[in-house]
């Protein structure tokens, strides 16, 4: 079986099933406890600080389950897989699959993506090598294609934005289950 595992300041690959980060699964997320794996995740932009431990998002833990370098378990101590912790998701977050999509997708570009603030709001995303450096330059809202959206919603979120100073974005999932984004902003006519 091949896995790869994280490591200090790099990304190794091994043969052996223990080198995978180990998590718990809570009501928010996954919760890492082990300090060499909460240090290279949130170096990395993942996750948030409680305690003694790291809590990912849903999203986060997903995409690190889809990359094999997380194992997620419940309570009981039981592995569970990629279904069940969507399912698990889809239980709190009604558009859970259209953000786990539009988040991978932003991921495997090289961006830094980090839980939204409300609002309507799902994810603030950083310019390449700018997290930690700068704050977010994109702030994106995930829908599917034929689910209707409030328009009102939909100016509010554009304006919290533009007091911001931020680039509002929709992740658009459509049919085919992929992800296309639309740069959205106020038109002003003369």
């Amino acid at each position: 079986m091949f896995v790869v595992s994280m490591s200090r300041n790099k990304i190794e690959t091994a043969e052996n099933s223990e080198m995978k980060i180990r998590g718990t699964l809570e009501k928010k997320g996954v919760g890492i406890s082990r300090k060499e794996n909460v240090d290279e995740l949130s170096s990395r932009g993942y996750g948030r600080q409680e305690k003694d431990k790291l809590v990912l998002t849903f999203d986060e833990a997903l995409y690190l389950m889809d990359k094999g370098l997380l194992e997620v378990e419940d309570e009981k101590g039981r592995k569970l897989d990629f279904q069940a912790v969507l399912q698990c998701y889809e239980a709190v977050e009604e558009n859970a699959w259209a953000r786990y999509l539009a988040y991978r997708d932003l991921r495997s570009r090289g961006y830094v993506v980090r839980e939204g603030f409300g609002s309507g709001v799902d994810f603030r995303v950083y310019e390449r090598g700018e997290y930690s450096k700068d704050t977010a330059k994109y702030l994106i809202v995930s829908i599917q294609e034929g689910k209707p959206v409030s328009l009102e919603n939909l100016a509010n979120v554009l304006k919290q934005c533009q007091s911001l100073k931020k680039e509002l974005v929709l992740a658009v999932m459509n049919r085919r289950g992929e992800t296309v984004y639309y740069s959205v902003s106020q038109l002003s006519l003369p």
